[in-house]
């Protein structure tokens, strides 16, 4: 049997690391963690006894050379440790939120073409198989022009959520729901619908004790002139994950909560064009989208020399429409693309307070 071609490593023991060693797990004919990193030595060891990790450090630089490090450590975390690894020559795949700024991003971006490493961020859902049929039949013009869809995360976090230090404070998390619950749903609606034009509206803290929003609404023009209104909330008593696009020839909606499978998609034509209903249901997959998929692309674009998929310029175009999202709510006024460059307030900080 030949050795996996990768080696990896996994900094942050916390709970999202689960999810990793799981997908890296999957893959492990391609790919074979060597490390585990966390500032907590007894978290480390006992992520490593559960995962067979072989060695186990309490920083970066310690950690011996490696193909693909998975950051699994809080938001502030990400950029630093992210171009520590760039350094190294390591690629990165880094969770939600990649960094907690615009200039941080692109802080990010130069080092990746000054090294050739990529940092690819953790947006699961555009991988799913759902996903992936939505956009074909939208490249074959089965489906028509879109004209208008909704995307909503109503989640509920409570109080006791919030009493951990980094949570709900723009210094450490970056920003409310918007940056860091909802990002997985309107990531996959713009990954669909292509490059935004113009962002308006609102947020509101409204239920919980924290320095950022806990809810926020925005309409958004996209370039081809489709309406869209996005939802991010975690007040909201009962759950739910939800896009609906509205196209020329039917209604495509998806309506699940952490992670969706073909079950739950439906399709809804105009009289006249029934057949993409059985075009929709031509393959049925009851593969969660995830991370495994995800990491199946990353491990196929490095076979290949490529980038790896939703790498920094991917990146930039949700990172952008979150930071255009709190700049309307704060200044009343819309946002368009492009507006927001170097120097502008809200590419230091999300919030707009600079540093």
């Amino acid at each position: 049997m030949s050795q996996p071609r990768y080696r990896a490593a996994i900094v942050g023991a916390g709970a999202i690391a689960a999810v990793h060693a799981q997908a890296l797990q999957h893959h492990a004919d391609r790919v074979t963690v060597t490390a585990v990193v966390d500032v907590d030595p007894d978290l480390a060891r006992h992520f490593a006894a559960k995962w067979n990790i072989p060695r186990v450090h309490t920083d970066l630089d310690s950690l011996d050379s490696v193909d693909l490090v998975h950051l699994c450590t809080p938001p502030a975390t990400h950029a630093p440790l992210a171009l520590k690894c760039l350094e190294t020559g390591a690629n990165v795949l880094v969770e939600k939120p990649p960094t907690l700024s615009l200039a941080e991003l692109d802080t990010l971006a130069d080092a990746s073409r000054r090294t050739g490493a990529h940092v690819a961020t953790v947006f699961q859902h555009r991988f799913g198989t759902g996903a992936h049929r939505l956009r074909e039949m939208i490249a074959a013009g089965e489906l028509g022009r879109p004209l208008l869809a909704t995307c909503a995360t109503q989640w509920y976090r409570d109080d006791d959520y919030y009493r951990v230090p980094w949570r709900g404070r723009w210094e450490t998390e970056g920003g409310g729901p918007t940056m860091g619950h909802g990002i997985h749903q309107f990531d996959l609606l713009l990954s669909v619908l292509g490059p935004w034009e113009r962002v308006s509206a609102v947020t509101a803290t409204r239920a919980r004790d924290v320095e950022t929003e806990d809810v926020s609404m925005a309409l958004v023009t996209f370039a081809d002139g489709t309406l869209a209104s996005v939802v991010n909330s975690v007040v909201s008593p009962r759950q739910t994950s939800t896009l609906r696009f509205d196209f020329e020839h039917a209604t495509v909606e998806l309506a699940h909560l952490y992670g969706y499978r073909d079950a739950d998609w439906t399709i809804t034509p105009v009289p006249g064009h029934e057949d993409l209903t059985a075009r929709w249901n031509r393959t049925r997959s009851e593969t969660v989208s995830g991370h495994i998929d995800q990491l199946a692309a990353v491990l196929d674009a490095l076979d290949a020399g490529l980038a790896p998929p939703v790498s920094l310029p991917d990146t930039r175009t949700t990172m952008e429409f979150i930071a255009a999202l709190y700049a309307s709510a704060a200044t009343g006024r819309p946002v368009r693309a492009g507006e927001i460059g170097p120097g502008h307030p809200f590419a230091a900080t999300m919030n707009g307070a600079g540093r």
